[in-house]
């Protein structure tokens, strides 16, 4: 065994010895070879120190070559503790399960999505990470947020990729795509009230769960419909960890550079002020006033001076008492309207400006299966903020 730092054991340290533990057998076979104390302590170190810098610089390549062998086969997650329901691709691996990546599910800021097939017919989405200096911490922060987590309403990541440059992450294949695929005008489907209701239900209990039940509280920080992900059976997945933030049970709230998409982020990260778990709370409830609605809550399409900001018509609408003229037209007539009432009056509350006085998650829940009512009050301020904003 050697500890504390390497040295030349030719040169003398403040004339210090050089003790060297040595088999007995040798040992023996130096003492009898003759020659001073001095001499016989020279012919075992000289040697047996030159033998310890040709060994250790072979230990040295050894590990080199083991670490480039394991970056071939994805495994360079140095510093990482993987969970061990990971499953490490190599890029030709993943190349022959997407048919050499043709067909596209769809595309992000950070790469674009194939649909694949494993050996064992196992259908998977392959994210292929690409274009940007910010790609390897947004695969690390997937691997590391949703790689250590399981709920029936967050998508599963399979395993991942990291061969050279090459950046992959693994998921279970959702085969209703995204949920935004279904809102807006020109979808090709379009889902009823009820789907939309327990979709909104079952992204709600995902962020309880990221929100109050994992070790570290887990902030998303891109709630959207583009990040909800439907199964077969439009059960709802919260997808897209890349820019999710672990806040340990001990802090309240995170100082971090603002990102996530226009018309979702909430006002306090605007302003360069560290955010808590109210800033998906923000989110949330503009992406559930487009459930109702089946409207953008910006509408990019629409002249800017022609243009209201949708938030504010459909609060001053709902405190109004025309609730159901905010809800898709196309799907108001089979709408439960006690269902839509508790809705609407949730969105509203989860996007006030004062993050203090958004309900948790929790809360939320409860709204939305009756067992709770906002404070109308709330409400008010909330249509004020929006006519100020």
């Amino acid at each position: 065994m050697w500890f504390g730092d390497l040295f030349n054991v030719r040169v003398a340290s403040n004339n210090q010895p050089v003790f060297l533990r040595m088999a007995a057998t040798e040992l023996q076979q130096s003492i009898s070879s003759g020659g001073s104390n001095q001499g016989r302590v020279l012919s075992i170190s000289l040697p047996a120190g030159t033998a310890f810098v040709l060994v250790s610089a072979f230990l040295v390549i050894m590990f080199l070559r083991w670490r480039r062998g394991m970056l071939g086969k994805g495994g360079d997650m140095e510093g990482e503790t993987l969970p061990a329901s990971l499953r490490t691709f190599t890029y030709k691996e993943l190349r022959i399960a997407t048919n050499n990546f043709r067909d596209k599910l769809g595309k992000g800021a950070f790469g674009s999505v194939f649909r694949g097939a494993l050996p064992e017919n196992t259908l998977v989405a392959v994210k292929k990470l690409e274009g940007s200096t910010q790609v390897e911490k947004q695969f690390r922060a997937e691997i590391s947020t949703i790689g250590n987590i399981q709920h029936v309403n967050l998508v599963r990541l399979c395993g991942f990729c990291t061969e050279g440059s090459q950046r992959l992450l693994v998921y279970e294949y959702m085969s209703n795509g995204s949920l935004n695929s279904f809102l807006f005008a020109g979808s090709q489907k379009l889902l009823d009230w009820k789907t939309r209701f327990e979709i909104a239900l079952g992204t709600a209990r995902a962020l309880v769960y990221l929100h109050e039940e994992c070790r570290d509280q887990i902030i998303h920080s891109d709630i959207k419909p583009e990040n909800i992900l439907l199964d077969s059976d439009f059960n709802a997945k919260v997808a897209d960890f890349g820019l999710a933030k672990l806040v340990g049970r001990d802090f309240s709230r995170v100082l971090t550079s603002m990102r996530g998409t226009r018309g979702y982020i909430a006002p306090e990260w605007i302003d360069g002020l560290a955010i808590t778990s109210k800033a998906d709370m923000y989110s949330f409830g503009m992406m559930l006033l487009e459930m109702i609605s089946g409207r953008r809550n910006v509408d990019m399409s629409v002249k800017e001076h022609t243009k209201q900001y949708f938030p504010i018509w459909a609060a001053t609408q709902i405190v109004n008492g025309n609730m159901m003229s905010v809800v898709d037209e196309r799907i108001a007539i089979h709408a439960d309207v006690e269902e839509v009432r508790r809705a609407t009056l949730a969105s509203l509350v989860c996007i006030l400006k004062d993050e203090n006085e958004r309900p948790s998650m929790a809360q939320v829940i409860l709204m939305l299966q009756g067992k709770m009512n906002p404070d109308t009050q709330q409400v008010m301020r909330s249509l004020q903020y929006l006519v100020e904003y």
